[in-house]
C-alpha cells in the first residue's frame, strides 16, 4: 500500500507512521508544514526513526499551499491528521489559525481527491466534537462543541461527509479522546505536569482537577487508525470512537505521577475550564466490532512510559 500521512511529524502522526512501516507491504510519504505550537526541534526528534526508513518520504510543506496532484499520484490510503490543536489557544485572535488549517486545509485535500482512485480518506477528528456529555457517549450524540478548536474540527467532518455524499471520496471518521504517552505535545497536561514535577516547578491545574477524561494511550490509538487500513469490515462512511483504557480525574493522574517520580506536585490551582468538557467518556463498542478495537495500556503504565520519555527530553535541563 502506498500512504499519505499528513502530520506525520507530529505526536500520534509519527508513531502512526512508526506503526504502517512495520508492514514491508506499506510504503509512507509523511506531510508535515513544521508549523504550530510544537518547536520544530520537538517535530525532528519525533522523526528519528522514521528518517532511517527508506520505505518513508517526508515532504516538509505548509499544507495551506501544497499542490496535492503532485503528491496524490498512487496513493492508496490518506490518514488526515494535520491540524491545528488545543483547545484554549483557539479563542480569540488565533481563530483565523484554526479556521485556516482545520477547515481550509481538510477542504483542499478533499477537493484534490475527488476524481482519484483513494480506497480510504481517515480523518482525525476529536472527543472535544461532543462537547459536555453525561456518561458513555456514542457515535450518533448530538455534537455541541463547547471551543472553537471543536467547531472547526466537527466542520472538517462536516467536510468529510458533503465530499463522501458528493463525490464518493471514502471517508473515515475517527474521533480521539485524550490522547497520552511518549512524544505527547508541550502544551498538553500530563507533558506540562511531568515537566513541571522533574524542574520541582509549580504545576497549574485549570478548574477544581476534578473533571475526568477518557485517556487513551498512544499505542493503543496508533493501533485502532491503523486497523482502518486492515479491516474487512464495512466502514467508509463511519464515524469512530477511538477511546482508552480507562477513566480517571486530573488529580487522579497527578497522584500516579507523584507515585512514579516519588515527589509531591505542588499545585496551583488556576483559571477556568473554558472551552473544555467536565467529562469524556468513550462508548468503543463500535470501534470494537468493526475495528476489532481493544485499548490494553493502563494509565499507570502509560504515564509511566511517557514520563521516561520526557526525562529524556530535557536531559541536561534538570
Amino acid at each position: 500500500m502506498k500512504i499519505l500521512v499528513t502530520g506525520a511529524a507530529g505526536f500520534i502522526g509519527s508513531h502512526l507512521c512508526e506503526h504502517l512501516l512495520l508492514d514491508k507491504e506499506n510504503e509512507v510519504i509523511g506531510v508535515d508544514g513544521f508549523l504550530g505550537f510544537t518547536a520544530s526541534s520537538i517535530k525532528q526528534r519525533n522523526l528519528h526513526h522514521l528518517i532511517k526508513n527508506p520505505r518513508f518520504q517526508l515532504i516538509k510543506h505548509d499544507l495551506l499551499h501544497i499542490n496535492w496532484e503532485e503528491y496524490l499520484k498512487d496513493i492508496d490510503i490518506i490518514y488526515h491528521l494535520a491540524g491545528m490543536p488545543g483547545v484554549r489557544s483557539s479563542w480569540g485572535k488565533e481563530f483565523d489559525i484554526y479556521v485556516s488549517y482545520n477547515i481550509n486545509v481538510t477542504q483542499r485535500l478533499l477537493e484534490a481527491c475527488r476524481t482519484l482512485p483513494i480506497k480510504k480518506f481517515i480523518y482525525a477528528s476529536t472527543s472535544s466534537a461532543y462537547g459536555d456529555r453525561t456518561g458513555k457517549v456514542t457515535e450518533d450524540a448530538t455534537c455541541k462543541p463547547l471551543s472553537p478548536y471543536g467547531v472547526t474540527k466537527l466542520t472538517g467532518e462536516y467536510l468529510c461527509k458533503v465530499y463522501h455524499e458528493n463525490d464518493g471520496v471514502p471517508i473515515v471518521i475517527l474521533r480521539y479522546f485524550t490522547v497520552y504517552g511518549p512524544r505527547q505535545r508541550p502544551d498538553m497536561a500530563f507533558h506540562r505536569f511531568i515537566k513541571k514535577m522533574v524542574l520541582d516547578q509549580p504545576i497549574q491545574v485549570y478548574g477544581d482537577g476534578k473533571q475526568t477524561r477518557d485517556f487513551t494511550y498512544i499505542s493503543d490509538c496508533v493501533k485502532g487508525t491503523a486497523a482502518t487500513l486492515y479491516t474487512n469490515k464495512p466502514i467508509i462512511g463511519e464515524t469512530i470512537n477511538i477511546g482508552g483504557k480507562e477513566r480517571a480525574s486530573v488529580l487522579e493522574t497527578i497522584s500516579i505521577i507523584e507515585k512514579h517520580l516519588q515527589k509531591e506536585a505542588k499545585i496551583e490551582f488556576t483559571g477556568n475550564t473554558r472551552g473544555e468538557p467536565k467529562h469524556t467518556w468513550a462508548d468503543i463498542s463500535k470501534a470494537q466490532m468493526l475495528l476489532h478495537y481493544q485499548p490494553k495500556v493502563s494509565l499507570k503504565l502509560g504515564l509511566q512510559k511517557e514520563i521516561g520519555d520526557i526525562r529524556l527530553l530535557y536531559e541536561g535541563v534538570v
